[in-house]
């Protein structure tokens, strides 16, 4: 498995657990579209930001065969990425209504 395939299941698990959380808690979902793009880029976000740590793509590899410890980190940090990343960008969008309203 390359680097690249791990990245792209990272965004599909991302991209999984924001529309878990949509079909969980009606009040946070943007529709099917909305809830994929949340996903994808919360998914993105999280791996990048936290990926430092150990568990990017590279990292998982890096010896030649997949590291299933760093690899199921890389999992769980994507779909909370995409499931913090729909919480949020519904947050952002109460606020900015509320402002609009003044």
């Amino acid at each position: 498995m390359t680097a690249t395939l791990i990245s792209l299941i990272s965004i599909l698990t991302g991209i999984i657990g924001a529309n878990i959380t949509a079909v969980a808690f009606k009040k946070y979902s943007f529709g099917i579209v909305g809830n994929t793009i949340a996903g994808v880029f919360g998914s993105i976000f999280f791996i990048k930001s936290f990926g430092r740590l150990g568990f990017d793509p590279f990292k998982i590899v890096q010896t030649g065969n997949i590291n299933f410890r760093l690899f199921s980190l890389n999992l769980i940090v994507s779909f909370f990425g995409g499931v913090i990343a729909l919480i949020l960008i519904k947050q952002l969008k109460i606020i900015l209504n509320k402002n609009s309203k003044l």
